[in-house]
């Protein structure tokens, strides 16, 4: 598989891995007025960088994220919009100067744009379920390298399709080659969407067939007769003897199909030798609900629909260029089709995803959630505040909206887990820490219910994490003889602390893995 080589990419292809771990500082929740409808209420909006956002919720989220979407810079070079679209953000420019060194100073604006994503890219694949898909979009500029970047993480055989979007109504007349650019790309990996909904509106049943209703197809093929000799035959209604000859491009079926076909009686047979006779297609025998998704998509959905939804949130222009909540809706429900699904945007914006999500469970009575973070200082003004007139209603008179309801809890980007000397920084609350620590060993955490220090369990193991911030734990007999355990001693117990009193042999005689902190908690 062909891959993209860039400068600066040695220093990010394992930069997430170097990303400190910071907890996530709840400041407050909102839920919508009492009025509104009931809606999904366990949502977050996180105010920070994206990728510090995106490494602390993996403790939570890893491979629960059902849809992804995201609406990163374009690198169109544009310093005038709210979000700085060349990635030359002061932030952006520290960090990679951090990570890359003095060789960033010499990149071009693509090496920089792939030097942000690639890390953020990993990180993203990670939070991605197993069966989960994920959408971004992007425009000419970058496109052709997101698709290399992408077959990279998330494989090429992950590949679902490169949508295309129109989302100019009218063309560009400012143009200065010739051609006006009216569309936008959405590239999209995972396992599969869940396409268009069958009409079923076309199938009827004017003949009474007892097999229900059905709809006609044609049965002419596109081939010519030297490519397909086998499709090319004169098919003759064996009721009739009404020969309708052969198409130039052949028949769909070949004669052995095709008789079955005229036994199952599927063959609707026209009364002129000059009809063309077409298939009964069945809906009982349909094996979904649903048909392909088309790669033109976002029909009749353009960039100012987005725009306009934005001033009637906001009574003034406050945002350039967002999506709509209509779009971005139509992705999702590709996405995540079901209805409890946790959908993620690490591209925030405006909110549109949010309203989005909201917007498909009012009309489905769906539960999906969403995660929103956005590393600008409008995260509270605007993302966050859109949200909230999207669950309460915004407008007046005649151009009132109704509110979808729901609510979120709004975090910050909290301390780092470990202080510069590699121990557990002793700010972050003990809870944090426990959870981190569970996470590693890969069992759901399960809190204090049998034990202060109990982390849970796997099928042979239990976990405990003896830590008190301010002062050194010990693993000894009397430590040992106050574990207590609701569903009989485990195989093995796994046991963090400090210190350890216990010899080599002890340890193994009570099949006890001893863990010292803070040198033997993971890093990820």
């Amino acid at each position: 598989m062909p891959t993209l080589h860039w400068i600066g990419k040695d220093k990010v292809v394992k930069h997430h891995h170097e990303v400190p771990f910071k907890t996530l500082r709840w400041e407050y929740v909102h839920t919508a007025p009492e009025g509104t409808p009931a809606n999904s209420t366990g949502n977050r909006i996180i105010h920070g960088d994206n990728l510090e956002a995106l490494k602390a919720l993996l403790p939570e989220f890893e491979g629960r994220v059902n849809c992804i979407y995201i609406d990163p810079p374009y690198n169109t070079g544009n310093e005038g919009w709210v979000y700085n679209d060349n990635v030359n953000d002061p932030r952006i420019q520290k960090w990679l100067h951090q990570v890359v060194g003095k060789e960033g100073e010499d990149l071009s604006r693509h090496h920089k744009w792939l030097c942000m994503m690639y890390p953020r890219l990993k990180l993203l694949y990670r939070l991605l379920a197993a069966d989960g898909v994920i959408f971004v979009s992007i425009d000419d500029i970058e496109s052709t390298y997101l698709k290399i970047v992408m077959d990279e993480i998330y494989g090429s055989s992950k590949f679902i399709g490169q949508f295309i979007w129109k989302s100019r109504q009218n063309k560009d007349n400012r143009t200065t080659n010739g051609a006006s650019i009216d569309h936008e790309y959405v590239i999209c990996y995972g396992n599969s969407i869940r396409g268009d909904e069958r009409n079923k509106e076309q199938y009827n049943n004017p003949d009474n067939d007892p097999r229900g209703p059905w709809t006609s197809g044609n049965m002419v093929c596109l081939a010519d007769e030297l490519a397909r000799p086998n499709l090319h035959y004169e098919l003759i209604d064996p009721t009739t003897e009404i020969n309708y000859g052969k198409p130039k491009q052949g028949w769909r079926f070949d004669r052995a199909r095709m008789a079955r076909l005229i036994d199952e009686n599927k063959i609707l047979w026209p009364d002129k030798p000059t009809g063309r006779p077409r298939l009964k297609t069945f809906l009982a025998e349909m094996n979904s609900d649903f048909t392909g998704y088309p790669s033109l998509i976002g029909q009749n959905l353009f960039t100012y629909h987005g725009t306009r939804e934005i001033d009637e949130i906001f009574g003034k222009r406050q945002f350039d260029f967002p999506k709509s909540s209509g779009f971005i809706a139509e992705l999702i429900q590709q996405g995540a089709y079901k209805k409890d699904s946790i959908v993620l945007d690490s591209f925030a914006g405006s909110g549109t995803t949010a309203h989005a999500v909201l917007k498909l469970n009012a009309q489905d009575g769906g539960n999906r959630r969403f995660i929103l973070t956005e590393m600008m200082e409008y995260a509270e003004t605007i993302t966050a505040e859109r949200v909230r007139r999207v669950m309460a209603g915004y407008g007046e008179d005649n151009k009132a909206v109704a509110g979808l309801g729901g609510g979120f809890e709004y975090y910050t980007i909290g301390e780092a887990l470990f202080d510069e000397d590699g121990n557990l920084n002793e700010s972050v609350p003990v809870e944090e820490i426990r959870r981190y620590v569970a996470y590693t060993e890969g069992i759901d955490y399960a809190g204090t219910i049998q034990h202060p220090a109990f982390l849970g369990a796997s099928s042979d193991a239990a976990y405990f994490f003896h830590y008190e911030p301010d002062r050194a734990t010990t693993l000894d007999f009397d430590y040992l003889s106050s574990l207590t355990f609701s569903d009989g001693k485990p195989a093995t117990l796994v046991i963090y602390a400090d210190n350890c009193l216990l010899s080599d042999e002890q340890l193994k005689k009570y099949a006890i893995i001893f863990k010292k902190i803070p040198r033997d908690i993971t890093r990820f």
